[in-house]
């Protein structure tokens, strides 16, 4: 008896016992796993509310790009490249266009300038039919250069001109200024040119009446004023009949002003610029009008 009672005292010790020994156990792997999965998600969940992003190291067999996004991807790629490309196509369309229209105006500034070198290098043909009107340009034409002591007064004096019936009222507006220069009367004849070129600011005497203006303050010692007039009217009109006129006076005016080097300037532009289309009297006083601002 007493050994049967020690023997379901060891078993009953041994049942009570299993089960504490049973907790004692390490968990397995999968275990582990499975309880650090749980923990992730509910990480996840705290952290991602409004649900886990693509590339989150969550157990989602869903890929981080889908095959729909890819394929819109590659569409939207599609459509800039296509728009790009027509870009460029515009592009260089217009930049042929560009390149025609510039190519046209060239053309057609070079034709313009031919036409008034023509015109300007040509005969008069208005001298017979204005009844001898120019003559007061022939004596102009005539004048040396004002460094000269008062030599137009000795020159023969052409008879002023009376408008004949149909005469141009503009050529004896022209004449009037120009006859009061000849005899000296500079204040008047400026006067008489300004009046002139304000009432016939289109006519192809302006050119004239404006340079004259600038040989007059020339003469009466007046250079810097006449610099001035000068060379606005060669810049304002640089076609102008008298422009090369008013550029080699120009010089005449700066040599008197002690300025030799921008003389010069003037000189080489004069040159340059008209060349063989200036009047024959030019052609023969830049050279000595040169030498004395002693230019290189």
């Amino acid at each position: 008896m007493r050994f049967r009672s020690a023997f379901l005292l060891i078993a009953v010790s041994a049942i009570a016992l299993s089960p504490a020994g049973a907790q004692r156990r390490p968990p397995t792997p999968e275990q582990r796993i499975d309880r650090l999965e749980h923990q992730v998600r509910q990480v996840q969940k705290q952290v991602f509310p409004k649900g886990q992003p693509a590339d989150t190291a969550g157990f989602s067999d869903d890929p981080a790009a889908t095959q729909d996004s890819v394929n819109s991807l590659n569409s939207r790629l599609d459509a800039v490249e296509r728009q790009l490309a027509d870009i460029l196509r515009q592009s260089e369309e217009n930049g042929n266009r560009v390149a025609q229209m510039e190519a046209e105006v060239a053309r057609l500034r070079a034709d313009q300038d031919r036409r008034l070198r023509a015109l300007e290098t040509g005969p008069a043909t208005d001298d017979t039919a204005t009844g001898g009107q120019d003559s007061a340009a022939a004596t102009e034409e005539a004048a040396p250069p004002p460094t000269r002591p008062k030599i137009e007064k000795a020159e023969a004096k052409p008879a002023a001109l009376t408008p004949a019936i149909g005469a141009d009222p503009a050529e004896a507006a022209y004449d009037e200024g120009f006859q009061l220069w000849n005899s000296g009367k500079y204040d008047a004849a400026i006067k008489s040119l300004q009046a002139f070129t304000k009432k016939y600011p289109d006519h192809r005497r302006t050119s004239w009446a404006y340079n004259l203006v600038g040989r007059a303050m020339l003469d009466k010692g007046q250079p810097r004023a006449a610099a001035e007039a000068l060379l606005a009217n060669y810049r304002s009109n640089p076609k102008g009949e008298r422009a090369p006129d008013s550029l080699f006076y120009l010089g005449q005016a700066l040599v008197k002003l002690g300025q030799a080097a921008q003389a010069c300037k003037a000189y080489g532009e004069l040159q340059d610029v008209y060349g063989a289309t200036m009047r024959a009297q030019l052609q023969q006083q830049l050279p000595a009008a040169r030498a004395a601002a002693k230019c290189g």
